[in-house]
């Protein structure tokens, strides 16, 4: 099932907000020192491919006009 691409942009966006939020304030060493951020952080960079994957299956034009996706 292909799902509508304006929801794929929105699980992009949304995962890359999230990941905005987790990293807001904290350094290097605070992300290499917490095992929880790094699984937060490394999920929504999952959740942000696979929405980008996903739209180059149902709007490869689409896709295209997003930077390095």
């Amino acid at each position: 099932m292909v799902r509508d691409p304006r929801a794929l942009l929105w699980d992009a966006r949304a995962s890359g907000d999230a990941i905005e939020r987790f990293i807001s304030g904290k350094d290097f060493d605070d992300y290499l020192a917490d095992e929880m951020l790094r699984s937060a952080v490394e999920r929504q960079f999952e959740i942000l491919g696979e929405a980008l994957a996903q739209l180059s299956k149902a709007d490869p034009r689409l896709a295209a006009q997003i930077p390095n996706a």
